[in-house]
């Protein structure tokens, strides 16, 4: 899978730790983020993003015009980069811990009935590690999932999809390493230079497109990181290894005793490797069909994304019920969940794109993306011309909702 979340896998012998967060308020603050060496809201510009006749919140009734209960799924446990979506389940939701989903009234912007309910279904582990878009295909009930831009390219092919709107506008995946051990070291490329081994996901495409660019050497790299911290920790800081901007470095230094110190890292957007990271995605042949409801439903995330930016807590709490509920090795509390709202905002990881509109797809960057892209995804054999268009949509977003 290109966009690889697999980081919580070290999960279970850290629950302890973050459990007690999760019961009570820690006195300590996610500082770490303030060491990185990524240039907040660094995305690509330039392009026209800008959408198409969209829809607008004029009308939010979905009665009708979307099915009964709109089924999203994600690609990983409930967490606060899942906000947008936690924020649009009304009062009451059910949590059903057997499947790891939330049910509830899909509520517009001002506590609006739309008329119809939303089902948020859990990723990663909840489906066998499979990806998202496999979900799609097999599963109609599934209108819209969580399908980054590398794996729609990946899987383009035999599953070709078509993001509609993207809640984030940066992917939160890092490079990261101890800041005394490498007080030089400001960007992943430096890591070469004094030749050091890089922990990360085999199956993290974007490491390929790293060692082609000439950031990375293949002899510095080491695929065996199963998300745990233990060699990181034992290694004293000699490596590096792979993370989320939004989650690693609060953990490492509040919550990881045999660490108890910041990190420094760059995003992996920021080293050249663009891709939306969780774009909501309908597979090719659901896309005509319901079109009607994405006219109205999309305006909807856009608002609800800013409205989550700006006031989080009811459903960061959801998202830390659900978590409790499930009763998994992955563990969520209120604090990390703040931390990684601070951090969204801070980094712009959550954000409009090159203009004022949140939600909406660059040109540019996509078409950079792609060129990128294919000789990463070769063996997969995406369409050789492939289009930004053919793999994302601005026809219903709406250009006058963003974040102030």
């Amino acid at each position: 899978m290109g966009n690889n979340r697999k980081r919580a896998l070290w999960a279970l012998p850290l629950a302890l730790a973050i459990a007690a967060t999760a019961c009570g308020s820690s006195s300590k603050s996610g500082t770490a983020a303030t060491t990185t060496t990524a240039a907040a809201a660094s995305s690509t510009t330039g392009g026209s993003s800008t959408g198409s006749g969209g829809g607008s919140l004029a009308d939010v009734n979905l009665k009708g015009v979307c099915p009964d209960t709109v089924v999203i799924q994600t690609d990983w446990f409930p967490e606060a980069e899942h906000g947008t979506l936690y924020q649009m389940v009304g009062d009451s939701p059910t949590i059903d811990a057997s499947k790891k989903l939330v049910r509830g009234k899909l509520m517009a912007p001002g506590g609006k009935d739309t008329g119809v309910n939303i089902e948020i279904r859990t990723g990663g582990p909840a489906i066998g590690f499979q990806t998202v878009v496999s979900q799609l295909k097999q599963d109609p009930n599934i209108l819209l999932g969580y399908v980054a831009t590398d794996e729609a390219i990946e899987n383009y092919k035999d599953v070709p999809t078509k993001a509609v709107v993207a809640p984030l506008e940066i992917n939160p995946q890092i490079i990261m390493w101890d800041p005394a051990t490498y007080p030089d070291v400001k960007t992943i490329a430096d890591l070469q230079k004094k030749n050091v081994t890089i922990r990360y996901f085999q199956t993290g495409a974007y490491m390929k497109y790293m060692v082609n660019s000439g950031q990375v050497k293949q002899s510095q790299l080491d695929g065996s990181y199963d998300g745990s911290p233990a060699v990181f920790t034992a290694q004293g800081g000699k490596i590096a290894q792979q993370g989320f901007a939004s989650a690693e470095p609060y953990t490492y230094q509040n919550l990881i005793k045999e660490w108890a110190k910041p990190v420094s890292y760059q995003l992996i957007h920021d080293a050249g490797w663009t891709t939306y990271a969780a774009p909501l995605a309908v597979t090719q042949d659901k896309f005509e069909k319901n079109k009607p409801c994405f006219k109205k439903l999309v305006p909807i995330v856009q608002q609800s994304a800013v409205d989550y930016s700006k006031s989080p807590d009811k459903a960061n709490a959801l998202i830390v019920k659900a978590v409790q509920e499930y009763k998994d090795f992955w563990v969520y509390s209120s604090d990390l969940a703040k931390y990684a709202d601070d951090t969204m905002k801070k980094l712009g990881l959550v954000g409009n794109g090159p203009d004022k509109t949140i939600g909406n797809f660059d040109e540019q960057r996509l078409t950079e993306f792609i060129k990128k892209a294919l000789p990463v995804f070769a063996a997969k054999n995406p369409p050789a011309d492939l289009k930004w268009s053919d793999l994302v949509t601005n026809e219903f977003i709406d250009t006058s909702i963003g974040l102030s």
